[in-house]
């Protein structure tokens, strides 16, 4: 997802049109909760209006994420347009257009473009705080920790606690 300034300058008589295919599976060591990343499509195109060049595109991919309760598997779904502006270097700041302000402009490092981080920003924007699995078939959280197990209610009321367990026989006159 790199292109040179050289390459975009085609874009300056009529959009670029491109169409890709991307694997990021650096976005599950960048966020922990992702399990896994199916391939990024992006569609698109590139504009080249006077000192910006505007990358116009959808992108469309599938994390699978851990439900916040269970810890099961679920899958999210994320089809988002896009537009990012990159500003060559150069040119005054203050020749931005006035429809341009509200807009995050970023600027050009070097001699090419590198959209990749900015659609993995995208991406991890996407993540909910929580999400949940629609029919749970089996719990995969676990049922005892170190120091911890999960009681219910009817084992609370059947269950002597060891340190009273000898107070229990005290009545015991056999």
């Amino acid at each position: 997802m790199i292109w040179s300034l050289q390459e975009l300058q085609a874009a300056k008589q009529k959009p670029l049109i491109f169409k890709e295919t991307i694997e990021l599976s650096e976005l599950k060591e960048l966020e922990k909760d992702i399990r896994a990343v199916a391939p990024v499509q992006l569609q698109g195109q590139i504009d080249y209006v006077k000192n910006f060049i505007t990358f116009s595109f959808n992108l469309q991919t599938e994390l699978t994420l851990p439900c916040s309760r269970t810890l099961v598997d679920v899958p999210l779904s994320i089809d988002k347009d896009v537009v990012e502006r990159f500003q060559l270097e150069g040119f005054d700041s203050f020749q931005i257009d006035e429809e341009r302000l509200d807009d995050d402009v970023h600027s050009v490092e070097g001699h090419q473009i590198d959209l990749k981080p900015y659609v993995m920003e995208q991406i991890l924007l996407e993540i909910p705080m929580q999400i949940f699995a629609d029919v749970v078939e089996e719990p995969k959280a676990p049922k005892e920790g170190k120091d911890w197990e999960i009681v219910t209610e009817e084992d609370l009321n059947n269950r002597i606690d060891p340190r009273l367990a000898d107070l229990a026989k005290f009545f015991d006159k056999e």
